[in-house]
């Protein structure tokens, strides 16, 4: 079977990742690409050029390829403008792969998230397919794939089934927080309070963005995300396309993986190996982080 899958590239004003990551975009050829580009900010001398220059990058298609287009004129942000593209993205298609302009997908995830969007098309306990293994190649398990309750947005793809359920408001939240509910998810204490502070944080929109939402929609509709058993995503920007943070988990190293001969896992199921593994590498807070914590809690309990 040849690359059908859709693709959509969400841009901003990077030429130099954005360069990069279409490169690879289409070394894939995809049949259908979606684009999705955020406006300038007038406060950002230079801007408008660099997000030209970005556009024009974009629209060198020289491969037989339905190509639309969802360009907003302004600068909405993070949290409006992934949000509202994605909405966009599958009103006009059933499912896609999803890159930003900063994931470096190794040659293998096309193919591989391929196969798992046929796989999993119609299975409601799978919510989305990750490119990004935090592991990289040090979880040692004879299947190809295994599926987490991390739901990593560095290269990912997903159906419009499991977008749908996509709640940017958070609605349940206060409820679900009441009813300690992220306790029947996970055990790690320092995990319930990190996820319970990060939901508060992007409820209370004192944080713009748009993926720790799509977290919050998996884990209340008791989904699942499934994660390739290496790292097919490189993260190569030394900030987000929004943001100011700079994270320690960039330019990962990537890795092949066999897609001519998957193995699939037996059970649908947390690895539990990995998530915790990961949680504690990765998510257990330091001291600074716990008192950002209790600050926060203390401001907002009381």
């Amino acid at each position: 079977m040849g690359f059908t899958t859709p693709v959509a590239f969400l841009v901003f004003n990077r030429p130099d990742t954005t360069e990069q990551v279409f490169a690879s975009i289409r070394q894939a050829q995809p049949e259908t690409l979606l684009l999705v580009a955020d406006g300038p900010r007038e406060s950002h001398p230079g801007e408008v050029e660099l997000c030209a220059t970005v556009r024009g990058i974009i629209e060198q298609i020289d491969w037989p390829c339905r190509v639309l287009k969802n360009f907003s004129d302004v600068n909405m942000g993070c949290k409006e403008r992934v949000s509202s593209g994605l909405d966009w993205v599958f009103s006009e298609v059933e499912e896609a792969i999803i890159l930003e302009d900063d994931c470096l997908p190794h040659p293998d995830f096309f193919p591989f998230c391929q196969e798992m969007l046929v796989r999993y098309r119609d299975d409601e306990r799978v919510m989305m397919i990750g490119g990004t293994n935090y592991l990289l190649d040090r979880l040692d398990i004879k299947e190809s794939y295994f599926f987490s309750r991390y739901y990593a947005i560095w290269g990912w793809a997903t159906w419009r089934r499991a977008w749908a359920k996509y709640d940017i408001a958070m609605q349940g939240w206060e409820r679900f927080k009441q009813e300690e509910q992220i306790k029947s998810y996970y055990s790690q204490r320092f995990m319930q309070r990190h996820l319970e502070y990060t939901f508060d944080l992007a409820h209370t929109n004192r944080i713009n963005t748009w993926d720790i939402q799509w977290f919050y929609t998996c884990l209340f509709n008791n989904g699942l995300s499934i994660v390739s058993k290496v790292n097919l995503i490189s993260n190569i920007g030394l900030q987000g396309a929004h943001s100011s943070e700079q994270s320690a988990n960039h330019f990962f190293k990537t890795f092949n993986l066999d897609v001519d001969d998957i193995n699939h896992p037996t059970y649908i199921s947390p690895n539990y190996m990995y998530d915790n593994q990961f949680f504690s590498e990765k998510l257990k807070p330091n001291f600074g982080d716990w008192l950002k914590m209790m600050i926060f809690r203390v401001r907002n309990c009381g």
